[in-house]
């Protein structure tokens, strides 16, 4: 076999390849679940909140004679129509009378009559009619006499979820077959197959179980060495033994955390007509991960995404966590053009998602209502709303390190004390030790040498003079901006900081000291230059650290050395009087003889904001003890300590310690940043603050020109066991909000938790839950298949303090588990959707297990564990904010091309077109179970998406080195995707694709097959 030749972008040969490896689908009733539950949620945020806010005044429940004889509380409604026939026709858009009337179009009564809906709701209710007007609401209670209070007045002891969580004893095992009933799950799942007939299938072969567990705990496959490893390993324990270390193994957390992010909707990106980059977002990802790897404890991972900040203030690194808060869409457009709507729907955001993930409740359909279905007054919704009523979305800063954490917190409260004068702090005696030790240090430090200025120059037309003192005058014309350069002349010496000394002068406005009508400055930046004899380029030593005699408000010393222009350092009000500030290097600088020390100072502020008379001056020490000291303090330390008054001793001490305390702040490493919630964040580099929680009220209708009483934070009535209002808090602590609600969620007492996530973890296993609907556990929802299996799982996650792993290695350890997934036609008629367990469901990959099982075959998976992800795009400026995104522009060889789909950044509103066409959720909804199709446009994505087409290359280069014969070849590059060697037939058809157009095009052929492409 030659080389293989590169792909060919439009590949036609013949598919025997797909059809000698495998046919058939996965389970058509696991995808169409998903694909409801998809179908659900669009309608759920984007149709129902329309017909209640605009349609049900005139059309809704209660109506005893509806306009037009239409209601459109209920699917049924809809269907029926009024007195002109059905108002939607599933499927079909262009005939539904409903959307006609909503675009004004076609010849129905426009509606609403008066105010038209906007343009992107009216293309909303086009694509849901178009997927075939999904909508749940069915039953009596969409026609209840009230529906308002349909919802609440139920009995809520009658519905599974929300009854108290009990452990249910075992089915007994007698009669049992000992390899179908390995643990407590089996024989749930048996009892039930007894009761409909039902035998189970045996348990699959060793291949099929590596890979399927491999997939389901790590999202990627095994090598081809460990599948042969442990098909012929005879341990007896050797199955065990495999969960142990997939479950220890990092790529655990990483499977995890992506299930976990589809149901939080976390993106990289803002999402919206302003769809912006999120920098910082990762570190959430990144949390999660590591929290799942941890294991830390369901309660703890519950406190922690709400309230870390309040729970664990000397954690800093879970910071992070609270990226949960922050994980949705943000309208930034919205946020400033009408921010109190803004307001409402990003709480109820942030309410919907708390409460569908952790609680599995959909407490957003009591907005503006009462809960048609579920028990749940709009009060609750709105006590909800009351729990993030304190915080905003943005970059919270944050130090990961502990120590750093302890000592920035530490010199802040020192600098606020030196700030407010607060005696108590700055006379204490540990602080009175500093001051006493500095005085001593300041005693013996070497003085402040004037350096003489050689070459003195200003780049915008002001004369510098110097004077007879040595100082350097701005004279003449006064520019609006300015650069004056210093070069100065020095002996061989060492120098540790530099003095910039503003000096008054009587031919200044105001007497200066700088040239700006009130006698003000601002000084830009600072910099410093050294030629070294025959050097060609400057050195530039580096200023860590700055202080000044005075700072201007907003204008303090620090902006003079932070690198931004449009920064700096001012003065006023304190005009008419010198100023001097001190610059500490970094390193101590050394000059040898024909040095030159060149000294840079931009005011590029503007308004002739300039330095109008000035002296420099350096020192061999750090420029720590001579400081910067105010005349008052220069007063007090001409007075011998036991004679100062107290004035002077608080003077002193806050000067000092004021120094202190920004030297050490200085000397920290700059805090990290991520996206989250909080009280004081910052939205597009500029901070914001909210003093205190919003009131909130309960809003008629969801309106909110209609407010109606105020509403204590709390959580939901329903669950008889825990208080649902949470008393006793302070107004103002905003954070004592979040870490109730955590407390409520994470209680020991609340069914709705623990069935939760009992529930998401047998989902990730067999791909659909115990309960279909994750994210519902109300009347909407299904209702669970083993309701007795899911609340002993729940009692055993809960009475095991909510570890994960163990839960995780009890499902996989079972027999249920470890069955195979073929199919018996007897079985199939009593059970098709296999909701009771009598075979393993038959799985496809999802995109991101996809992505990375093809890197890992072709040999270029980047096993790179955290940090800010990897853009599969190039980006260039867009039109308006959201900037235009390119996939194709991608180089696949690129560094970090090969990291795992966790770490990609996922771009809110401009998908993959890849990873779209293998059903990655939209990250502008909520996504507790992905939907899986079959399309055209995925098969076409399959054989021809450029990153198919590169790794297929990569394949086939991985094959050529591996196997020296064309046989060995074509042997290499079955066991490095399919994990087996080929069958005589199989070998034979590949080996004529591969001549007939290249070995790449036949290895593209391998990673399309049904074999590779579904879990058994």
């Amino acid at each position: 076999m030659t080389s293989p030749a590169r792909h060919l972008r439009s590949w036609s040969g013949p598919c025997v390849g797909l059809l000698l490896l495998g046919a058939g689908g996965g389970d058509a009733s696991a995808a169409a679940g998903a694909d409801d539950a998809a179908a659900t949620a669009f309608f759920e945020a984007r149709i129902r909140p329309v017909l209640i806010d605009r349609c049900d005044r005139c059309h809704g429940p209660g109506l005893p004679a509806p306009k037009g004889g239409l209601r459109v509380d209920s699917r049924e409604g809809l269907l029926r129509g009024g007195n002109s026939g059905p108002a939607v026709v599933p499927g079909r858009p262009d005939e539904s009378p409903l959307l006609q009337a909503i675009a004004r179009t076609g010849e129905v009564s426009p509606m609403p009559p008066k105010e038209p809906l906007p343009a992107a709701v009216v293309a909303d209710f086009r694509t849901w009619i178009a997927r075939g007007a999904a909508d749940p609401r069915r039953g009596p209670a969409a026609v209840a006499k009230d529906p308002a209070e349909a919802g609440a007045s139920r009995n809520p002891g009658e519905w599974w979820s929300l009854r108290p969580l009990r452990r249910p004893d075992v089915p007994p095992a007698p009669g049992m077959d000992a390899s179908h009933a390995r643990n407590p799950i089996d024989r749930f799942v048996l009892a039930k197959l007894r009761e409909k007939g039902l035998a189970p299938q045996p348990e699959a072969d060793r291949l099929t179980i590596i890979r399927r567990l491999a997939f389901d705990l790590t999202g990627l496959p095994p090598s081809p060495e460990e599948a042969g490893a442990f098909a012929r390993d005879p341990d007896p324990l050797a199955y065990e033994k495999l969960v142990d270390r997939l479950l220890a193994s990092p790529a655990y957390g990483e499977r995890w955390a992506r299930h976990w992010l589809d149901v939080i909707h976390f993106a990289d990106t803002h999402g919206f007509e302003h769809d912006v980059f999120r920098p910082n977002a990762w570190r959430y990802r990144d949390y999660v991960i590591d929290s799942l790897n941890r294991d830390t404890p369901w309660p703890r991972f519950i406190r922690e995404q709400l309230a870390a900040d309040v729970f664990y203030p000397d954690e800093p690194r879970l910071t992070a966590a609270l990226g949960f808060l922050g994980a949705g869409p943000f309208d930034y457009s919205a946020a400033q053009t009408a921010p109190m709507s803004f307001e409402n729907l990003d709480r109820d955001d942030l309410v919907t998602q708390t409460m569908a993930a952790f609680a599995s409740a959909t407490v957003n359909c009591a907005r503006c209502h009462s809960h048609k279905f579920d028990p749940i007054p709009q009060e609750d919704y709105y006590a909800l709303q009351a729990v993030f009523a304190g915080v905003g979305k943005g970059d919270l800063s944050y130090d990961p390190d502990a120590e750093v954490h302890r000592r920035r917190g530490h010199a802040r409260a020192l600098l606020a004390a030196a700030e407010a004068g607060r005696a108590d702090v700055l006379l204490s005696g540990e602080n009175q030790a500093v001051v006493a030790r500095w005085e001593r240090s300041r005693a013996a430090s070497p003085a402040w040498e004037p350096l003489e200025a050689e070459v003195f120059l200003a780049a915008e037309g002001s004369a510098l003079r110097r004077r007879p003192d040595g100082s350097l005058a701005a004279e003449g014309t006064r520019p609006d901006k300015d650069t004056y350069t210093v070069t100065t002349s020095t002996a061989p010496r060492e120098i540790g900081a530099l003095r910039l000394d503003v000096l008054a002068d009587d031919s200044l406005p105001s007497k200066g000291p700088g040239r700006a009508d009130n006698g003000n400055l601002h000084l830009s930046e600072i910099e410093v230059l050294v030629f070294r004899p025959g050097g060609r380029e400057p050195e530039r030593p580096r200023i860590r650290h700055a202080s000044a005699d005075w700072n201007q408000a907003d204008w303090d010393i620090a902006r003079a050395i932070d690198g931004d222009p449009d920064t700096a350092w001012g003065i006023f009000p304190q005009v008419g009087r010198p100023h001097h500030a001190v610059f500490e290097l970094e390193r101590k600088l050394t000059l040898e003889p024909g040095a030159r020390l060149v000294v840079v100072l931009k005011q590029l502020h503007g308004r002739g904001h300039l330095i109008g008379r000035f002296r420099l001056s350096a020192t061999v020490g750090s420029g720590d003890e001579a400081g910067v000291l105010n005349a008052e303090v220069e007063e007090a330390l001409r007075v011998e300590p036991a004679r100062r008054t107290a004035a002077q001793r608080l003077a002193l001490a806050a000067a000092v310690l004021r120094a202190e305390a920004e030297r050490e702040l200085a000397s920290l490493p700059a805090p990290v940043k991520v996206y989250a919630a909080g009280r004081a964040v910052e939205v597009q580099g500029k901070a914001t603050a909210i003093d205190r929680p919003r009131v909130i009220r309960v809003l008629k209708r969801g309106d909110l020109n209609a407010p109606g009483a105020e509403v204590a934070p709390g959580s939901l009535s329903v669950v008889a066991s825990l208080r649902s209002r949470f008393e006793g808090l302070a107004p103002e602590d905003e954070g004592a909000r979040r870490a109730a609600l955590a407390d409520w969620l994470a209680d020991p007492r609340n069914p709705l938790t623990w069935r939760s996530v009992a529930n998401r973890l047998w989902q990730g296993h067999f791909g659909t839950g115990l309960c279909d609907t994750p994210s519902d556990f109300g009347r909407m929802g299904g209702t669970p298949s083993h309701p007795e299996l899911l609340d002993w799982l729940a009692a055993e996650l809960r009475d095991g303090g909510g570890s994960l792993k163990p839960i995780h290695r009890l499902i996989c350890t079972s027999a249920a588990y470890r069955r195979s997934s073929a199919s018996h036609a007897a079985a199939a008629a009593i059970d098709p959707d296999n909701r009771l367990l009598w075979r393993m469901n038959r799985r496809r990959l999802d995109a991101d297990a996809f992505r990375d099982a093809v890197l890992a075959a072709s040999g270029r998976l980047d096993r790179t564990a955290g940090g800010p992800g990897v853009a599969h795009f190039k980006t260039s400026p867009g039109p308006q904010i959201t900037p235009v995104v390119d996939y194709t522009a991608f180089d696949w060889d690129a560094p970090g091309a090969g990291r795992r789909s966790i770490y990609r950044v996922v771009w809110r509103g401009i998908p993959d077109p890849l990873m779209d066409a293998l059903d990655f959720p939209d990250a502008a909804l909520l996504t507790p179970v992905r939907g899986f199709s079959a399309s055209p446009l995925q098969a076409l994505s399959l054989l021809n998406n450029d990153f198919v087409l590169r790794q297929s290359e990569h394949l086939a280069d991985r094959a050529q080195a591996i196997g020296r014969t064309d046989a060995g070849r074509i042997a290499a590059a079955f066991r490095l995707v399919l994990l087996r060697d080929p069958s005589p037939e199989e070998a034979a058809a590949f080996a004529a694709l591969a001549g007939q157009h290249s070995l790449a095009a036949a290895c593209r052929v391998l990673l399309n097959s049904n074999e590779f492409l579904f879990v058994d």
